[in-house]
């Protein structure tokens, strides 16, 4: 069944309010991030200021990463993620409140700024947990057997609520401004907060519960780096999102490159998450398991070209479509990933694996912003963004020609001996 049913994690009825839970807080935190962008570049005109969003968010993300996977693998998972809704919902409270008018009448550009990068470095600290729960919530959901498709699902209501909330965003700036589609932000969160209680708690599956944090921590790290398919993924897909960034400048190309407005800024924003979302759909008919060290390092080669081009691109349709096609190439990578990840992982060290993941990959989104905005300041945006593709196909060569064990990953068998402890 679970080879050939493209449906099978649907059928558990936790698993889809797992999905609209998802759905719903991927959303508003999505839509929440390019209205700050947005707002950010409006009052500075620094794509600087930009790069900062991120650094503001990496900071705390990777001083707590090690340490949030370890409270994850000790906690009860659905609590745990309900109070880092909550906690999220506050800081979205706070940014509707400091672009009102009424409270920031007076207030210098400088002041409303620094409480931006604020409440984004508090939010840092919660992405540490976040990834780490959710990762850990799901695998306490479906049985084994069918990861690989629960994982395709999770990822595919990701892309989908990507596409949506940044297409929302821009198109809720124009029509009710920064100030009331940060309400509407507020809004899905605490919705998301609401849906999540219907999933019961679950047990704590960690054997060692009260060990000694570095001792924890150092298990984690030792396990990652001994298994070499979770390590040559993320950091392969850590390098490709480092120098990728080319999304943490999209305010400048719609302003001033591509002159395209806020509708504009949406659609392309939304572009790579629609491709990706597509190439998901795909995958739950047609798994990706078989040569999935080749798969992977083809579709982050095609990444890189597609940043390349939009890089080079004038002409807003052009651009979508390179944006459009590097996320249908992101999703592939984000597939197999995410299936080593789960069939690869042991329960009891879940939190802790996909820890060291956001601190390859998830932060590297944040640090890759920084990267794009620095390097735009030096050497300006279109050369920024080339460089950054370019970098991302010497890596994907670099990788294939020193790792011939990597290029030669399959999936299959370890996808069968799930299957068989099922029986």
């Amino acid at each position: 069944m679970a080879k050939t049913d493209p449906y099978a994690a649907l059928k558990f009825k936790e698993f889809r309010i797992f999905l609209l839970v998802r759905f719903v807080l991927v959303f508003g935190w999505t839509m929440q991030f390019i209205v700050i962008e947005w707002e950010v570049y409006s009052l500075t005109k620094d794509p600087l200021s930009l790069g900062f969003i991120g650094l503001m968010e990496i900071i705390p993300a990777l001083s707590m990463a090690l340490f949030a996977g370890h409270i994850v693998d000790q906690r009860e998972k659905r609590n745990l993620l309900a109070i880092c809704i909550a906690l999220f919902s506050l800081i979205s409270l706070g940014l509707f409140l400091i672009t009102w008018e009424p409270i920031v009448g007076d207030w210098s550009t400088n002041q409303i700024l620094y409480s931006i990068y604020g409440l984004i470095f508090f939010g840092g600290f919660l992405r540490s947990f976040f990834g780490p729960t959710i990762f850990s919530l799901l695998a306490l959901i479906v049985p084994k057997k069918i990861y690989p498709n629960a994982a395709t699902w999770s990822s595919s209501t990701w892309q989908l609520s990507a596409v949506l909330g940044p297409a929302f965003g821009g198109f809720a700036i124009g029509w009710l401004g920064v100030h009331w589609a940060l309400c509407i932000v507020f809004g899905m969160v605490f919705l998301s907060f609401i849906i999540l209680l219907q999933i019961k708690p679950k047990p704590i599956l960690n054997p060692k519960i009260g060990e000694p944090v570095m001792e924890s921590l150092k298990e984690g790290v030792r396990f990652v780096f001994k298994t070499k398919a979770i390590l040559g993924a993320i950091t392969l897909d850590m390098i490709a999102v480092l120098f990728g960034g080319a999304i943490a400048l999209l305010p400048i190309f719609a302003q001033d490159i591509l002159k395209v407005g806020s509708e504009g800024f949406g659609v392309l924003r939304a572009a790579p998450a629609v491709g990706a979302f597509i190439t998901m759909l795909i995958t739950a008919y047609i798994p990706i398991s078989r040569k999935a060290g080749m798969k992977l390092l083809a579709a982050v080669f095609g990444f890189g070209v597609c940043i390349i081009v939009f890089g080079l691109s004038t002409i807003f349709w052009v651009s979508l479509l390179a944006l459009f096609f590097s996320g249908m190439t992101d999703g592939v990578s984000m597939v197999i990933r995410q299936t080593i990840l789960q069939i690869k992982t042991p329960d009891n060290m879940r939190g802790r694996v996909s820890s060291v993941n956001s601190m390859f990959v998830g932060s590297s989104n944040e640090l890759g912003a920084f990267e794009s905005g620095l390097t735009a300041k030096l050497m300006g945006t279109v050369t920024a963004v080339v460089f950054g593709g370019t970098m991302t196909l010497i890596t994907v060569v670099t990788t294939g020609l020193v790792s011939p064990t990597f290029r030669k990953l399959d999936l299959t068998k370890d996808l069968e001996a799930h299957e068989n402890d099922e029986v």
